[in-house]
């Protein structure tokens, strides 16, 4: 958006102007564009950053200046995010003899953080070219990639508020810096082995490292060596450390995974180039340039049956590769042929290292060597996790490195709303702030029920308050320039930790704090994603999850709400059923099967566990007769540990679990539920023609104080279930048969909703929560509900599971602040 209020500007005569550029601005090479565009115009002047993004004042034609604003919005430096452009003409004729960049002004700070960006091919052709002085540099860097939110510690954005502020610069680099028309001018990392960041080998038990063992040319280079000869390496890298291992080496995977205690969740790789991973993987356009992009995430790929699947992937379709996003990697993989595992290094569920004494410490019992450097890593960023779908579209499922912070710019009507912190869920937590239109999604932080996790979360929310200038204090502001009170945002669930803390902040400090339901929080960041605007009515939300706490005081997973960003009306659910041995349910799934078969069939005599039961002879009865049916009857009827949850992800454990996948345990949340698919989709590949469902019906029925409430009954789906485990039909036309028959039971729902409220006019409906995730479902209910002509909302650029939550907490808020504003 450009605005301006040009006085005389039919004029042949000079004119001033002051020029204001808004967005991601700062750490980009916007400065060194301006001052290329603006002496290709012939205009003097001059161009600074400041808390807001860029200033530039400019002296000359009113032609010349409307040429340089177009050419400036074309041009912009390829990691650069122009938001707005503001323009107004100066009374004054300023006097200048040139156009030159000046030292930047700190005031309050409205700019944007940039997010770390992977190595230009400018940089990496220097790193290997040994005519330059950045020959097999690691740190390699200028003003289109390197570091910058992993190492800044303040705003705006130059070195001395960095990690590099330790770095003198030596005279070549100072020169590169200083000199306008080269491409590190301003590079804030700008460094080379004269004056930058060291990079050097270790051994984790301490002794010497024997360099006579493998030939190398530098610490780095020996790393290639090393993990070919089977050792397992912790590198720092950008935003972290990580664990590396040759990929086709299952007995160093096999023994990695053992001391990560990562025993079966999928592990991520890295390759050298497209063509390796093209051997493992099949690879179309929108995932080679998703790999190939500045953010370089991880990009889930379908694998071609490769030899490495099972000591990486056991049970998934897709292998997730990324390619070398720094010149540290560019450089250990120059001579790498295989592929590398390359998974965060921590122990499973903590965050991973950042700390070169903390790695030492942690890494010493997995890793036989540590790559170490010293750059000090500020902000914790882990690797993000991307897919494309079936529609082309892309679909993130972990927002890290290379997407976060950039800013989601918030629809119309929420531009004028006071700050807000959203804290986030327990799991997959992410925090949000929000400010003059604009939602500031934190990186991953992770499950904060795990102690350094939690403490990872507190740290890098302090960082972020710091950076972008919230001060919480007994009268809370921004700045000294404003008197603007921060809202607090959290999830109804009592018991989370964000929740906790959102809590004590209000306390403290007289923050007024606003409780939003989980699953409406969801539906609210599918709704600001798609631009729909704060005063939209009211339309239709599937969420679809593992557990939300619920207003009702019952956990909620499987949720159809009639929504708008203030309120909600729950119109339907997934039939509750208990989770016996409460948190136990989700990591023995047979207990979610038991809890299903008897919420659909009784605990009777003529129940399918007693003896007179035509299901008798079947594996899954002969299973559950060995498990103390009785003790886990008595403890639901009794309510002991065992609470109710309209949960969709346990349904999908529970049927998992029923046709033999991960049936006595798993060790990661939903392990079945994507087996489970894995297996739907290969069949539904092999057996294209075949369209058989298990069937799902819509119910009425008075659930607790709710009435009218419809829920979906699953009961003939596992009668149905139960009958081809009889038959012994393949597991793969089981999945298939429950995917396609929950994705018809849910249109069905929706047709059910449509009739009985048919003053909502639905005719657009959210499709999100983390059992979304699934491609299956997601396509089959998308294509269904467009034949029903109704227009579907899901998610691309925040994640779809609990890391998008925050942004959905933080649009319910401002929405009730608008409200209680415009009734006072």
């Amino acid at each position: 958006m450009v605005s301006f209020d040009l006085k005389s500007h039919q004029t042949s005569l000079k004119i001033t102007e002051e020029i204001r550029v808004k967005g991601t601005v700062q750490g980009v090479g916007f400065r060194p564009t301006v001052y290329r565009l603006a002496k290709a115009n012939q205009l003097l002047g001059e161009v600074s950053n400041d808390g807001q993004g860029v200033l530039i004042i400019v002296v000359g034609h009113p032609t010349s200046i409307d040429n340089f604003i177009q050419q400036l919005e074309k041009e912009k430096p390829p990691l650069a995010r122009i938001t707005e452009i503001i323009r107004h003409q100066m009374e004054e004729i300023k006097k200048f003899t040139d156009f030159s960049i000046i030292k930047s002004n700190k005031n309050l700070i409205k700019t944007e953080i940039a997010p770390d960006a992977a190595t230009c091919e400018s940089c990496k052709a220097e790193t290997f070219d040994p005519y330059t002085r950045w020959y097999r540099y690691p740190f390699t860097n200028c003003t289109n990639c390197g570091p910058r939110l992993s190492i800044i510690k303040h705003l705006p954005y130059d070195r001395i508020q960095t990690s590099m502020a330790d770095f003198l610069m030596c005279r070549e680099c100072q020169e590169d810096y200083d000199d306008p028309l080269n491409r590190r001018f301003h590079a804030q990392p700008i460094a080379c082995h004269i004056c930058g960041p060291k990079a050097w080998l270790e051994r984790a038990d301490g002794k010497p490292v024997n360099f006579s063992m493998f030939s190398m040319l530098d610490d780095v280079d020996a790393v290639a060596t090393l993990i070919q000869q089977g050792y397992i390496i912790a590198i720092k890298g950008l935003g972290g450390f990580h664990l590396a291992c040759d990929a086709t080496n299952e007995e160093v995977v096999a023994k990695l995974r053992k001391l990560k205690k990562r025993p079966d969740k999928p592990l991520a790789l890295m390759a050298k180039d497209i063509q390796i991973i093209d051997q493992y993987c099949y690879i179309n356009q929108a995932e080679k340039e998703l790999l190939q992009s500045p953010a370089a995430p991880i990009v889930l790929l379908k694998q071609k049956n490769s030899a490495i699947a099972n000591s990486v992937a056991l049970g998934h379709n897709y292998l997730g590769f990324m390619l070398p996003y720094t010149p540290l990697h560019h450089l250990i993989f120059k001579r790498l042929k295989n592929p590398v595992v390359f998974t965060s290094a921590n122990l499973a569920d903590e965050p991973q290292c950042i700390d070169n004494e903390d790695a030492k410490q942690k890494l010493a019992s997995i890793a036989h060597y540590l790559l170490l450097h010293n750059r000090e890593i500020v902000n914790r960023v882990d690797d993000s996790v991307v897919r494309i779908l079936p529609n082309s579209s892309s679909q993130i499922l972990r927002r890290g490195r290379g997407y976060a912070p950039t800013p989601i710019d918030l629809p119309a009507g929420f531009e004028n709303i006071a700050p807000i912190l959203a804290m986030g869920s327990e799991l997959k937590n992410t925090f949000c702030l929000l400010r003059e239109g604009q939602g500031i999604l934190s990186q991953h932080i992770g499950d904060l029920e795990n102690l350094a996790a939690w403490e990872s979360y507190r740290h890098t929310l302090e960082l972020y308050l710091g950076l972008l200038e919230y001060k919480i204090t007994e009268n809370p502001q921004l700045e000294k320039k404003s008197n603007k009170n921060i809202a607090i945002a959290v999830d109804l669930h009592p018991e989370y930790l964000a929740t906790k803390h959102g809590k004590e902040l209000a306390a403290n400090y007289s923050l007024p704090i606003y409780f939003t339901q989980h699953h409406h929080a969801h539906i609210a960041a599918c709704m600001v994603e798609n631009g729909l605007p704060i005063d939209t009515q009211r339309i239709l939300g599937i969420a679809l999850d593992g557990l939300g706490y619920g207003e009702d005081g019952t956990f909620w997973g499987g949720e159809f709400l009639l929504a708008d960003y203030h309120s909600y009306k729950r119109v339907g659910t997934f039939k509750p059923v208990a989770m016996l041995g409460g948190e136990k349910a989700i990591y023995e799934p047979w207990r979610n099967t038991y809890a299903h078969l008897q919420a659909a069939f009784g605990d009777d005599e003529n129940s399918i566990f007693s003896e007179s039961s035509e299901y008798k002879y079947i594996d899954l009865v002969k299973f559950f007769r060995k498990k103390p049916l009785k003790l886990l009857s008595q403890m639901e009827k009794k309510g002991i540990n065992s609470p109710l949850a309209s949960s969709c992800g346990r349904l999908f454990d529970a049927v998992a679990a029923a046709i033999g996948i991960c049936r006595e345990s798993c060790s990661y949340e939903g392990q079945g539920a994507i087996a489970l698919e894995s297996i739907a989709e290969s069949w539904i590949l092999n057996h294209p023609k075949e369209t058989g469902v298990y069937s799902f019906a819509v119910q009425n029925k008075e659930l607790k104080e709710e009435f009218n409430l419809l829920y979906l009954e699953s009961r003939w789906m596992w009668q149905e279930l139960l009958v081809d485990l009889q038959k012994n039909i393949s597991q793969g036309a089981m999945a298939a048969k429950f995917h396609r028959g929950l994705a018809k039971g849910i249109v069905l729902m929706v047709k059910e909703i449509r009739n009985q409220y048919p003053e909502a006019k639905i005719n657009q409906v959210a499709l999100t929560g983390g059992v979304f995730q699934n491609q299956i479902l997601l396509t089959q209910v998308w294509s269904l509900l467009e034949e029903m002509d109704i227009k579907v909302l899901t998610h691309s650029r925040i994640p779809p599971n609990d890391g998008g939550l925050s942004l959905g907490q933080a649009a319910i808020a401002a929405s009730r602040i608008a409200v209680n504003k415009f009734n006072e």
